[in-house]
Formats: C-alpha cells, sequence, structure tokens
C-alpha cells in the first residue's frame, strides 16, 4: 500500500467532504481515506496493483473537484 496526500481544490462544506471522502473510498484499493476541509486535503493508502492514482484522481473530479 502507497500512501498519498493530495489538494483538491473546491471543497467549501461538509457536503463537499463527504463527497471526495466517498469517490475515494468507491475505488477498489483504497484505504484509511481522511478528508481536511481546512487544509483541502486528502490524504489516503491505495494498492498500486489494484488501482492506479490517475483512477482515484479522475473519481474526484467527477465530483466536481480539481486535484492538485
Amino acid at each position: 500500500m502507497e500512501s498519498i496526500t493530495l489538494k483538491v481544490d473546491g471543497m467549501s462544506c461538509e457536503h463537499c467532504v463527504k463527497a471526495v471522502s466517498e469517490a475515494v473510498q468507491g475505488v477498489a484499493g483504497t484505504a484509511n481515506v481522511s478528508v481536511d476541509l481546512k487544509n483541502g486535503t486528502v490524504s489516503f493508502s491505495y494498492d498500486s496493483s489494484k488501482t492506479q492514482l490517475d483512477a482515484i484522481k479522475a473519481a474526484i473530479t467527477e465530483e466536481d473537484f480539481t486535484v492538485s
């Protein structure tokens, strides 16, 4: 498992936190998802044999947030 923190732009409320968290959790191979609204980040672990980072970023982008 690899651990990573991504910057997520566009989050402004708890609904956003839930949407980002569920988007990441919905990708097979992810675990330990934590969203920080104040810092605008999402941290998680993922199994690179089950998913790619681009797939996780795409899941967040589909929720209308920008990942950097």
